[in-house]
């Protein structure tokens, strides 16, 4: 969430820095500081009141002992208008506030000025390259159907289960995805992340706390009844580890990764672009959290990018990084790298992870602080990154990987799985 305070005294950089995503939020903003100015108004007539209410206390047993009761109840009288304008004032404040603080609520968070100028997807830059296919002689077939024919993935009872975008992983495919997120966590720890193993699901106030409410609230699956949210991502949960603490600084970075499983009401059931597991409502995945220093957190935004790339190194996929443009960064991100795999059958791109810096935007919703030397307290800086997502990850490798023989296992995956080839 924007601070107000740095709104009262940017407000037209704002402005400027909106219109990067597609937003003219002038009037917005305009009104958001009509709003606090009266929430500071009414809180100094009511500061003002209540001393003026104390004094006049004071003074009335005063002047009840010295004889003077028409003085006194005349002061009485006063008294009560003031508590009946306290009352009108605090409501007035109340209501301003939270009108003010929904308005916050809506609007994203400003785009860094590393971000490039664009509308949508096509507009994004791309940044970095690496790799190529391996066994490129072989004639590659989809991941769907490859899949199905090793008995790997069942999407057919996936869908007679729960639905479309809900797969059955089976045999050497269950043992695949285990691998992989076995590796991304075994990765993330050897470079100083703490793992968690986190819930599935979330309060109102944790998706408040990290954007996704109101944001995404039609994204996300929400169980009525309890009013809990199953996450998107296991940024949700242990980025709200965090929420309303104060750190020293000291303590930063924290560096924090967990696998969950993952669920989205992804828009959209047909075409190619969503076969298989190129979209789907429940996925796992691997994400690594840091809470930095806000001197160091993109100095820290590129070494979370830097793991992220290694990993698929590793695991010897094709890949580029994307820069984000202002039309396509997320709702609470300053900068974005995506990172895409290529699909050697299907012939095209899949994104596979997203690392970005928030800034200082996360924490002033999750009143996320940390105390210098000084004693001086101010809002961390918040960065997630998925390490990665593994749905599009193993469709590229069955598909990158297949050859003659069979499905090669990258080697790096090889002690996970106790095999090198799927025949």
């Amino acid at each position: 969430m924007l601070q107000i305070s740095f709104l009262r005294e940017n407000s037209e950089f704002a402005v400027e820095r909106l219109k990067v995503r597609g937003i003219d939020a002038a009037a917005d903003i305009a009104h958001a500081l009509e709003l606090d100015k009266a929430v500071r108004e009414a809180k100094t007539n009511f500061e003002a009141q209540k001393a003026e209410a104390n004094k006049i206390a004071k003074s009335i047993g005063e002047l009840f002992k010295t004889g003077k009761a028409e003085e006194a109840n005349q002061l009485k009288a006063r008294s009560s208008e003031l508590k009946e304008s306290s009352k009108t004032l605090q409501e007035q404040i109340a209501n301003n506030q939270e009108a003010l603080e929904k308005l916050l609520y809506t609007l994203p968070n400003l785009p860094s000025k590393q971000v490039p100028s664009g509308t949508n997807e096509n507009d994004n830059e791309v940044v970095f390259e690496f790799g190529d296919i391996p066994y490129q002689n072989h004639k590659k077939v989809p991941h769907w159907e490859i899949a199905t024919a090793k008995n790997l993935i069942d999407f057919e009872l996936g869908n007679k289960v729960t639905g479309a975008g809900f797969p059955f992983y089976k045999g050497y495919g269950a043992l695949y995805q285990r691998a992989l997120i076995n590796f991304f966590l075994t990765e993330a720890t050897k470079v100083g992340y703490t793992e968690y193993q986190a819930p599935l699901l979330v309060n109102e106030d944790s998706g408040f706390g990290t954007g996704q409410l109101p944001d995404k609230e039609g994204q996300m699956y929400h169980v009525t009844e309890d009013n809990l949210y199953l996450i998107p991502t296991a940024e949700v949960p242990i980025t709200n580890i965090f929420r309303n603490n104060i750190l020293t600084e000291m303590d930063l970075p924290i560096k924090s990764t967990g696998y969950t499983p993952c669920f989205r009401r992804e828009a959209g059931s047909y075409g190619k672009d969503v076969r298989g597991l190129n979209r789907l409502h429940q996925f796992d995945k691997v994400e690594i959290v840091q809470i930095a220093h806000p001197s160091k957190s993109y100095e820290i935004l590129e070494d979370m990018l830097s793991h992220s790339k290694l990993l698929l190194e590793k695991l010897g996929l094709k890949y580029r990084v994307l820069k984000l443009c202002g039309g396509d960064l997320g709702f609470t991100s300053a900068l974005t790298y995506d990172l895409e795999v290529y699909s050697a059958a299907q012939e095209k791109w899949l994104e596979v992870s997203s690392v970005s810096n928030f800034e200082n935007f996360q924490a002033n919703r999750l009143k996320l602080r940390y105390k210098d030397a000084d004693g001086n307290i101010s809002l961390c800086h918040t960065l997630n990154g998925s390490a990665l997502a593994l749905p599009r990850v193993l469709a590229a490798l069955l598909e990158n990987y297949q050859s003659e023989e069979g499905i090669h296992i990258p080697e790096v995956l090889q002690p996970f799985m106790g095999i090198s080839i799927i025949k």
